[in-house]
């Protein structure tokens, strides 16, 4: 097993793949280096000295400086290192042509829904349009089991705490958040439950979706009903002798919407799951699908790399603001722009934000931007999209899902349980975390240091997706897991 790598040649770190302990002599470019101190499996050393206030080159990129001289074989960490980010910035178009050549056709087996779009579950889905009636739309998803038949795969409920005493954009994106879970293809059949007297009641809901099937799509307000369980309970029936006739169907891979999302990454994250994720990402697009990036907040220091790949100078632009914006919402609300990484990201060897998001946005691949998409709006281009959404798993993984993402691919070094509206991939950024919490992670990248080729190890994904698309359950779904969160921005009154 290789024991550390140098990401590019013109790094001037390399990183552990395993620990090292002090005094350990590595070889690399025919220059032996004694480590100087015990090396976490993660995180970096120094591969020359470096004087204070130097850039430190990882992945050919600067991702902070020094604080202080730094010793060749020496621990590089946030003991030694800061960012060198500023604030808003102005950034210059250089067009970097990514076109990618296309690729042999592939199918999945999916639903086809009468509006033509496609599904990859079969479920029901109860969606409250506010907190106060969720404890309702769990219980009518409790009662509901017993209902399931046919082609059903799953009944769930999906409670959050918003849907009144919001203003302005605040109201409007739960509003449209609501909407467009209400129009995903994933769901055979929607409950939405409404209480009555909520800001964001059933009859605004309706002015944020589009054309729907009355025999897809069931409205229930508490307050008008004697009993909310049992009418809840006789429209879910409804829904499921509708839904339940389904059946899958040979679909084209060019139908897919896949979003990607990272959390509880690592020091492996950027060197093995990320980069398979985003030679998934090229191999979709190359069968004419879709990917969708999000959390903005982990661009902050690699976002050129994303500008630079835009399609055309208004695409540019449009990622240009969704940086800025970004970073107006932080200073907005009084908080500095990189507060970032977590204790957990910097406990795996994640020493700074330009670090953070230089592995975050290899999950992008290398194909060209084609779409820029505002917090709620649906996907539309074909081809990769950068999605305005936080760097907050379930929030994020929340929003790919309302853009239309079918599947969510979800990498990670630490392990998380969590679910999202759509069957969500948790893809393992090293081995000994995939061994240890097997019930929570569905593929595991960790064998690209191990032997596996990138080539190799991304088909072996692109497969296991397509399994995913046509029905196989993920780790969270077999342990029932439906989750949700919508991105509050604004005040409550």
């Amino acid at each position: 097993m290789q024991k550390y790598i140098k990401i590019h040649p013109a790094d001037k770190v390399a990183v552990a793949l395993s620990p090292l302990a002090a005094g350990t002599v590595v070889s690399i470019d025919h220059k032996e280096i004694t480590l100087l101190e015990a090396i976490p499996q993660g995180h970096k050393f120094a591969l020359e000295d470096l004087t204070e206030n130097e850039p430190v080159i990882k992945y050919g990129y600067p991702i902070g400086i020094t604080k202080e001289p730094v010793k060749t074989g020496a621990w590089i960490h946030v003991h030694n290192m800061k960012t060198a980010l500023g604030d808003l910035l102005t950034y210059t178009y250089n067009k970097q042509e990514t076109d990618l050549a296309p690729t042999e056709e592939r199918f999945f087996q999916g639903y086809r829904r009468s509006d033509g779009k496609v599904g990859v579950r079969n479920e029901i889905w109860i969606i409250p349009t506010v907190g106060c009636v969720n404890n309702v739309a769990t219980s009518i998803e409790k009662k509901a089991q017993k209902l399931k038949k046919g082609s059903i795969e799953a009944i769930a409920a999906f409670p959050h705490p918003y849907g009144c005493s919001q203003m302005g954009d605040d109201q409007e994106n739960t509003r449209q958040i609501l909407a467009d879970l209400i129009g995903h293809p994933n769901a055979g059949g929607v409950l939405v439950l409404g209480l009555g007297c909520e800001n964001s009641n059933i009859d605004e809901i309706k002015k944020h979706m589009d054309a729907y099937d009355e025999k897809r799509v069931k409205f229930l307000v508490c307050q008008e009903s004697d009993d909310e369980i049992g009418d809840a309970l006789k429209l879910i029936e409804e829904l499921v002798d509708y839904a339940g006739k389904s059946k899958r169907e040979s679909v084209s891979c060019s139908e897919l919407i896949i979003g990607m999302k990272c959390g509880g990454s690592d020091g492996l994250s950027g060197i093995t799951a990320n980069p398979t994720v985003g030679a998934f990402s090229d191999l979709l697009i190359s069968k004419g699908g879709t990917t969708i990036l999000t959390e903005v907040p982990e661009m902050f220091g690699a976002e050129t790399l994303l500008m630079n790949r835009c399609e055309n100078q208004k695409k540019n632009k449009k990622t240009v603001a969704l940086i800025n914006d970004f970073k107006n919402y932080f200073t907005s609300h009084n908080q500095t722009i990189y507060e970032n990484p977590s204790p957990g990201n910097k406990k795996g060897g994640i020493s700074t934000l330009e670090d953070k998001s230089m592995g975050c946005t290899q999950k992008s691949g290398s194909a060209p931007v084609r779409g820029v998409l505002s917090y709620g709006e649906p996907v539309r281009e074909k081809g990769l999209n950068l999605l305005s959404a936080p760097g907050n798993d379930l929030v994020a993984s929340t929003a790919l899902a309302a853009s239309g993402a079918h599947i969510v691919l979800f990498t990670t070094g630490r392990g998380t349980p969590f679910a999202s509206p759509v069957p969500t991939v948790k893809i393992s950024s090293n081995s000994a975390l995939y061994n240890k919490k097997n019930n929570w992670i569905d593929f595991n990248c960790g064998t690209l240091v191990e032997g596996t080729d990138l080539e190799t190890l991304s088909n072996q994904l692109f497969d296991y997706v397509v399994s995913v698309a046509s029905g196989e359950e993920v780790k969270s779904e077999k342990a029932g897991f439906h989750d949700m969160a919508i991105f509050k921005q604004g005040v409550t009154l």
